[in-house]
């Protein structure tokens, strides 16, 4: 029978709530338990004078050394025992090993470099001088000890003009520099402090909220996510710690209250990025002092871009605090303490094998505030003095609108339309909706018929236009003459002001047939093939992303994108010749171009056994699905599954551009193609035509019997790519492939 021991440093287990617990699971899971301290070891005997936990009372015996030792106490405490617990490392695997004080925990992560864009910049608070020129440059602070805990001793510190607003818990008080230099000399003296900028999460409601993500390993040696939960803050407060008054909720009914139909992504987001993190630092502890940790509590945020922001890192954070889940907390520690006892391994430093594989959110738009700038007068609307920017186009639409959105708001006060939000429905909406504090608007104007956008134009008229490119979306609407597609998207030159500017994608064949010969005011161009005015080099694939080079502003500078896809690549470089025209400096793009990334485009979920689901639900045509399938080729490491839905609105086009479709998913080398919906069979017999085997190829009308073969079908180290449109709901598949094999 395997032998737990836990150590810890109080010499009462009564005094260690969870030390029942702990010995009533070991029981119930065929395991002998006893609970020790340091001093009681005896290596002469090699046994240890522990206690038992019989008939519900804890009882003195002589214990032989475990198989495995329950890392419980406080390293601090244990320290003084350091010689007698060294030994105890070298004979016994032990379950868990001290990650350090949340700074030591932050600067780790920052030199292994895979997960140092979550985290929030941080300084020591030295002296008054530090602490003075950190909040002149970010206005508002987080002041904390070190080594803080239960989120006592927090201070959020606002710099308003010569005067400082000091929040601690529900108060709120001013103090002049002298003042607040007299306070910080005081707090500086019981310890170290660090200052952060402060990066707010807050509900609909106003109150302040984050996430705790508690994960733990399993029986099998695992990481899993034992909960995630929100911590909400009082209202007046800025700490949504518990033990501090805040109080919690259940995730799903939290989510879909503040995200509505963003619910299900931001879960998956906040499970993945918790696992990641998870493996990542336990990769860490092995490289640098050749040991395990078997559970962490992550505290996160999500910030206007909602982007995640790492606020700390706890070891053995406890159990949370709600839900019943302390057993399901016991129950793992005992399970992985088992199979740690059972798979003794040497415990040695080694080279990390896998990167983690964090991903970023899509959810909902959020308006952002920011400090007032005056934007340059050239480009700028005759009621509001400000950029009124217009974006339509085949494809990249959202996309580009995002980031532009995202670069604009480090310095104004953005109106940003919300995705797909691109009818003139819509626009009217907006034209109600803009005011005098907005220093900047940037609008989505989509079209399906002729005279469409005119009349976005007459609504709102924007002295900023971007086309994105002219493609074979609703087509099928302008008797499949992608000609007189341009025409109509022509309505965005004619309809904004003469003397404004315009941007288009020179390597975009069909853009040429846009109506530019009357426009008088600057056209400036984006590339990747041809040099244009912003075009963009050394292209390439990252496990989250794309980065490339380009020369902005009279130097090179590299940059990245939080999205997959070279296509996704011009629509960056739209939002950059927008923003650096509005004179913005390349470190305000650059930090812009970390965008929230719209909803079901491209969105990674990384299932177990490395099987990969990419989500590409939102619009499906040609154009769209070629640059769909270019990722799924160039992100996958073994077999490559491609499920294609219908597209609409192709009109006569229709046979023609499927049978393009299939020859090319042929020559791409896709192993597998599953085609849904009316007539895509034809996609599949023109991939077989140009050599693809029969037994590769699958169609369905009916998604039941299509995720049947699913279930089927999947291998580890997969990756799949959904690609549909909305009306078409292959956003049902994904769902299916992410819960059937969920990680």
């Amino acid at each position: 029978m395997t032998i737990i021991g836990m150590l810890h440093h109080r010499l009462d287990p009564k005094t260690v709530l969870k030390s029942y617990a702990y010995a009533a699971v070991a029981k119930a899971e065929g395991v002998e338990f006893f609970y020790f301290t340091p001093r009681k070891v005896n290596f002469d005997t090699r046994t240890i004078n522990g206690q038992v936990l019989e008939d519900g009372q804890w009882q003195e015996r002589v214990m032989p050394f475990p198989d495995v030792i329950y890392n419980a106490g406080s390293p601090e405490k244990l320290s003084v025992s350091k010689e007698i617990i060294a030994k105890l490392k070298k004979e016994i695997p032990f379950t868990t090993h001290s990650i350090g004080n949340k700074w030591n925990v932050m600067e780790r992560l920052k030199e292994a470099k895979e997960f140092e864009q979550y985290i929030i910049p941080t300084e020591i608070v030295k002296n008054t001088d530090i602490f003075h020129s950190y909040i002149a440059h970010h206005k508002k602070i987080v002041f904390k000890p070190i080594d803080g805990r239960k989120g006592k001793g927090i201070y959020f510190i606002i710099k308003v003009g010569d005067i400082f607003e000091v929040k601690q818990n529900s108060d709120t008080r001013m103090y002049s520099k002298p003042q607040l230099n007299a306070l910080i000399q005081e707090l500086l003296t019981t310890g170290t402090f660090i200052m952060q900028p402060y990066i707010q999460s807050k509900m609909k409601s106003g109150q302040v909220y984050d996430f705790r993500l508690h994960v733990q390993k399993d029986g099998e040696g695992k990481w899993v996510v034992t909960t995630v939960y929100p911590r909400i803050a009082p209202h007046g407060s800025i700490i949504p710690n518990i033990n501090n008054g805040g109080y919690t909720n259940y995730l799903d009914p939290f989510l879909e209250q503040e995200f509505q139909e963003e619910a299900y992504n931001i879960r998956r987001m906040l499970e993945h990025f918790s696992l990641s993190l998870a493996r990542h630092l336990d990769e860490i502890q092995m490289t640098k002092f050749g040991e395990v940790i078997d559970e962490i509590g992550i505290d996160v945020g999500l910030d206007a871009q909602q982007r995640i922001w790492v606020y700390e890192v706890n070891w053995r954070p406890g159990c949370p605090p709600a839900f019943y889940l302390e057993l399901d907390v016991v129950i793992h520690s005992i399970r992985y303490a088992k199979y740690l006892a059972e798979n003794k391994q040497p415990m040695k430093k080694a080279k990390v094998k896998q990167k983690a594989q964090p991903i970023e959110p899509q959810p909902k738009p959020v308006e952002v505030k920011a400090k007032p700038v005056e934007p340059q007068a050239k480009y700028v609307d005759s009621k509001f003095n400000i950029p009124i920017i217009a974006i339509t186009g085949s494809a990249g639409k959202t996309t580009s609108k995002a980031f532009l959105g995202s670069i604009l708001s480090k310095k104004w006060n953005v109106f940003e339309s919300k995705d797909y939000w691109n009818t003139t429905e819509h626009t009217k909406k907006h034209a109600e909706e803009i005011n005098a504090s907005h220093q900047a608007v940037v609008l989505e104007y989509g079209m399906a018929y002729p005279g469409i956008i005119t009349n976005h134009c007459s609504i709102i008229q924007p002295n900023i236009s971007i086309v994105t490119n002219i493609g074979l979306a609703h087509v099928g609407n302008f008797d499949g003459d992608v000609r007189l597609v341009a025409k109509a998207k022509s309505e965005l030159i004619q309809g904004m002001d003469q003397q404004g500017l315009l941007i288009l994608n020179k390597d975009d064949d069909n853009s040429k047939y846009l109506l530019t010969d009357q426009f008088k005011g600057t056209i400036l161009t984006t590339g990747i093939k041809t040099d244009a005015d912003y075009r963009a080099y050394d292209i390439q694939y990252k496990e989250t992303g794309m980065s490339f080079k380009m020369q902005l502003q009279g130097q090179e500078i590299q940059l990245f994108i939080p999205i997959l896809g070279e296509h996704h690549v011009y629509n960056a470089l739209n939002a950059i010749a927008v923003a650096d025209t509005l004179g913005f400096t390349p470190q305000e793009i650059k930090a812009g171009l970390h965008f929230k990334k719209p909803p079901r485009r491209l969105t990674v979920y990384n299932c177990r056994d490395h099987i990969t689901v990419i989500d590409d639900t939102v619009h499906s045509h040609p154009q769209g699905v070629r640059a769909a399938l270019n990722v799924l080729t160039n992100v996958a490491k073994k077999r490559r599954i491609a499920i294609i839905g219908q597209m609409r609105e192709l009109g006569d086009l229709r046979e023609e551009e499927y049978r393009k479709l299939g020859e090319f998913i042929a020559e791409q080398g896709i192993d597998l193609l599953i085609t849904y919906g009316f007539r895509t069979e034809e996609i599949g017999a023109a991939a077989m035509a140009k050599g693809m085997k029969q037994e590769q190829i699958h169609h369905f009308t009916n998604k039941d019997q299509l995720h049947a073969l699913l279930k089927k079908i999947i291998e580890p180290e997969d990756t799949i790519l959904v690609k549909g449109a909305s009306k078409t709901n292959m956003f049902e598949t994904v769902k299916f492939l992410d819960e059937t094999f969920k990680a």
